[in-house]
């Protein structure tokens, strides 16, 4: 993926409503996945969280994982850079086997920037006393050098869609929306091949969401594989090509977001659905309990 060819892309439109994904053609010349998972699991000391899990993201693909409060989202999502380590099973992310990497290993697969994350609250991820534009060019220093690392921080802010007036801005003088599309130029100055986005539109208004949904969409478009957590069914219905249900640790359906959204055969997942609001359609109130301790938020 290069960021020219989000630059030169169609503008993001006005935030008016959220259309269906359209099909996206796989980044040309392209053969290995952004993120390929096999047989993956994760033990929190005797508790087994994941369990045979497999995945694969190709570039230019999103892939939405929904599931409940424990189902495990949040541990695979962190398991994919090295934050959470893997009990069993193989990550490959942009082709590079990076489950067995040791710590110094991962630091400097984090510096390169292969695979980045971006948080449910940009908050959590900019530093309040940076502008916009120093923020993003401090995660470009990572991977690129000084005399680089400028044009690819400003390419990234346009990227997003970010007024050049707001360069100047610190968090605090943005709005939720502009917050995360900062940390999502941030993630993108270093040309990554993965996008991993943990709940990054739960925080923020309808108007937000959409602005920030369509970002993603144009960040796939242009062939960086994201992986995408969230309990927006809107958003995962507009920009999602495919969906995975996450139960209990393990994967119980997958398929096109218009199949899994649409039409679910599992039963779990049409409980999950009908308990999950959207931005047309309240929580269903006789939908079945999920589980005592749902939490759809996480």
């Amino acid at each position: 993926m290069t960021l020219t060819a989000l630059t030169d892309s169609p503008a993001l439109d006005a935030p008016t409503a959220l259309a269906p994904s359209p099909a996206r053609p796989v980044r040309a010349g392209s053969a290995r996945p952004a993120l390929a998972v096999h047989d993956l699991a994760i033990r929190y000391g005797a508790r087994e969280v994941l369990r045979h899990v497999d995945l694969e993201v190709a570039p230019g693909e999103v892939v939405g994982l929904i599931g409940e409060s424990g189902s495990g989202k949040t541990s695979l999502a962190r398991s994919v850079l090295g934050l959470v380590p893997t009990a069993a099973g193989t990550v490959h992310v942009d082709g590079r086997e990076v489950s067995r990497y040791s710590r110094a290993q991962w630091r400097a697969f984090r510096r390169a920037g292969h695979a980045q994350y971006v948080f449910q609250d940009p908050l959590s991820s900019l530093d309040g006393r940076f502008t916009a534009r120093a923020s993003v060019l401090e995660g470009a220093r990572q991977a690129f050098p000084a005399a680089q690392a400028a044009e690819h921080a400003e390419r990234a802010l346009r990227t997003v869609g970010l007024d050049p007036s707001l360069w100047a801005s610190r968090p605090a003088q943005l709005s939720g929306g502009q917050r995360q599309r900062v940390a999502i130029a941030r993630a993108l100055a270093v040309d990554p091949a993965l996008l991993v986005c943990d709940e990054p539109v739960s925080a923020l208004d309808a108007s937000s969401r959409i602005e920030v949904v369509r970002t993603l969409g144009a960040v796939a478009r242009a062939g960086t594989g994201i992986l995408l957590i969230s309990h927006d069914l809107s958003s995962l219905g507009a920009i999602a090509d495919r969906v995975l249900v996450l139960h209990e640790g393990g994967i119980v359906e997958a398929g096109t977001a218009a199949e899994v959204l649409g039409a679910p055969q599992h039963p779990y997942t049409r409980r999950l659905i009908a308990a999950i609001p959207t931005l047309d359609r309240p929580p269903a109130p006789t939908a079945p309990a999920l589980h005592p301790s749902l939490d759809t938020s996480h």
